[in-house]
C-alpha cells in the first residue's frame, strides 16, 4: 500500500492511495475461506467447495466488498496516523475509466483512488471565567398570577345554550360546520363539521370570528377572510377564501367564581395551592425567555473570542441550507426580496454570516463538550423524544417510527440537549450578573431592545 500527500490547503487535505492487486486478492481469499463453511452449493458437501470454485461464483462480489474495506481501512489510518479531526467525511474519487475498474475487479491492476478530506483547525478556547455577561430575571408579581387565573376560569367555564333566535355575541361558543373555497374552488383542509368556536379566541383566521357576531342557530352565512402572509399551509398563506358557514348550536358562558371551591374542581386543595401552581409555571417560563437571552450574549461573546478557520464545505453546506429555505418560503409566497426592501446580494451576505457563525459556535461548542466530557445519555435522548412526540397526539406512532429508523431526527434532537449542558457549564464559571426588569423589558425582542 503507498499513501502520498498530494495537497495540504488550508484545511483541505488530498491523498493519492494505491493497493496492490496482490493484498485484495489476499482480502477477496480470506473472504472466500469464510464463506466455505456456510454456502450450500448442490453437488458439494458443507466446507468442501474448492476456492476455486467459489472465486469463479462470487468472486466479483468478494471483491467489490474487499475494496470498500480496504478503503475504509486506508481511509481510517490517514487520519489517525495524522491525527485528523474530520469536518466531514472522506470524498473518494475513484477510477472512471470502465476498463480499469474491470481491471481492479478481475484481479488485473492495482487499486489507485484519490481521498480529499477537510479537516477541523485547533481551537484555542479562552478563558470562560473572564466573561461577563448580565442575565435579565423577572419575579411573577400577583396581577400575573391574577391574569392567569382568568385565563383558567375562562377555559374551564360552562356554557349554557342561548334561548331560541337569539343572536351571537363575542364570547359565545358556536357550533358550526363549514365549507372553504377559494376562487370558488373548494381546497384541502377547508371543511369541517360541528366545530366549537369561541368568538373572541382568536383562534381562526383572522376576521373569520368578528363575521359570526350575530349569527342565529340554522343561519347559513357566507364568511370572507384573507390567510395570514405567514400561514403555516404554504399554499394557502396570503389568499382570499369564502367560507360558507352553518350555525349548529349557539351558547353563552356562564360566570365562574374563583374559590375554593374551584379550586377542588381542577384537583388542587385550596384556592392558594392554586395560586401557588399558577406562580411556579409563570416563573418557568419567565426563566425560559430568561436563559434563551443570556445564551444569545454568551453566544456572541464566544463568537467574538474564537475565531479559527472553518471548514469551507461545512460552512458551503450550511449557508446553501439556510439559503434554500429563505429563498423557498419567498416563492412560496409569491414574494420577492425587492418587497421585503433589501436585495438578494444583501441577503446572501447576510445568510453567509449567520452561516459562519453557526458552523463556529457549533464547533466550538463541540470541542468544549469533547475536552470536559459533557455527554448527553440515551435516557435523556429518550425522554426528550417522548416530549416531543407528546406534543403531536395521534402521530405517536409515525414519529416513533421516524426516530427509531432516522439517526439524522435522534441527532436534531440530542443536539439542543449538549448545547444547554454546555452552555451551563460556561455559565457556572462566568461571570454572571443579575438585573431585574420588567416581563415587558423581558420579553422586548432583539430589535425593539437594540432600537
Amino acid at each position: 500500500m503507498q499513501v502520498t500527500e498530494t495537497l495540504s490547503d488550508g484545511l483541505r487535505r488530498e491523498f493519492s492511495v494505491v493497493i496492490p492487486a496482490g493484498e485484495l486478492d489476499s482480502k477477496v481469499s480470506e473472504r472466500l475461506d469464510a464463506m466455505k463453511d456456510k454456502v450450500r452449493i448442490n453437488g458439494f458437501r458443507p466446507g468442501k467447495v474448492p476456492t476455486a470454485h467459489l472465486r469463479r461464483m462470487y468472486g466479483r462480489s468478494a471483491m467489490a466488498e474487499a475494496i470498500d474495506a480496504a478503503m475504509r481501512d486506508v481511509n481510517s489510518k490517514i487520519v489517525a496516523d495524522n491525527n485528523f479531526r474530520l469536518a466531514m467525511q472522506p470524498k473518494v474519487n475513484l477510477p472512471e475509466d470502465e476498463k480499469a475498474v474491470e481491471d481492479v475487479i478481475n484481479g488485473k491492476s492495482d487499486l489507485a483512488y484519490t481521498v480529499e478530506m477537510e479537516i477541523l483547525a485547533p481551537i484555542e478556547l479562552t478563558d470562560f471565567k473572564s466573561i461577563d455577561v448580565t442575565r435579565l430575571v423577572t419575579a411573577v408579581n400577583d396581577e400575573e398570577v391574577d391574569e392567569g387565573l382568568k385565563r383558567i376560569a375562562d377555559q374551564n367555564r360552562p356554557f349554557a345554550a342561548k334561548a331560541e333566535g337569539a343572536k351571537a355575541e363575542k364570547d359565545d361558543r358556536v357550533t358550526i360546520s363549514f365549507v372553504g373555497s377559494i376562487d370558488g374552488v373548494p381546497f384541502d383542509g377547508g371543511s369541517a363539521d360541528d366545530v366549537a368556536v369561541n368568538i373572541g379566541s382568536n383562534t381562526f383566521i383572522p376576521g373569520f370570528e368578528d363575521q359570526l357576531v350575530g349569527i342565529t342557530v340554522g343561519e347559513n352565512r357566507k364568511i370572507n377572510v384573507t390567510f395570514p402572509e405567514n400561514y403555516p399551509a404554504a399554499q394557502l398563506a396570503g389568499k382570499a377564501a369564502e367560507f360558507d358557514v352553518t350555525a349548529k348550536t349557539l351558547e353563552a358562558p356562564s360566570e365562574v367564581k374563583i374559590d375554593d371551591e374551584f379550586a377542588k374542581s381542577l384537583g388542587m386543595e385550596s384556592l392558594d395551592k392554586l395560586k401557588d401552581a399558577v406562580r411556579e409555571r409563570i416563573q418557568r417560563e419567565h426563566d425560559s425567555v430568561s436563559k434563551q437571552r443570556v445564551k444569545r450574549v454568551l453566544f456572541d461573546a464566544l463568537d467574538e473570542r474564537h475565531k479559527f478557520p472553518l471548514p469551507p464545505a461545512l460552512v458551503e453546506q450550511e449557508f446553501n441550507n439556510l439559503w434554500t429555505t429563505a429563498t423557498e418560503e419567498l416563492k412560496q409566497q409569491g414574494r420577492t426580496f425587492e418587497d421585503e426592501n433589501t436585495t438578494e446580494e444583501k441577503e446572501r451576505a447576510e445568510y453567509q454570516r449567520i452561516a459562519d457563525r453557526r458552523v463556529r459556535l457549533g464547533l466550538l461548542l463541540d470541542e468544549i463538550a469533547r475536552r470536559n466530557n459533557i455527554n448527553v445519555t440515551d435516557e435523556e435522548t429518550t425522554r426528550a423524544i417522548v416530549e416531543h412526540v407528546r406534543q403531536y397526539p395521534g402521530r405517536e406512532k409515525e414519529l416513533w417510527d421516524m426516530f427509531r429508523n432516522n439517526p439524522e431526527a435522534v441527532a436534531s434532537i440530542r443536539a439542543p440537549l449538549i448545547e444547554n449542558k454546555v452552555t451551563d457549564f460556561i455559565l457556572a464559571l462566568a461571570k454572571v450578573s443579575d438585573k431585574t426588569v420588567s416581563r415587558e423589558e423581558l420579553y422586548r425582542n432583539d430589535e425593539e431592545a437594540a432600537a
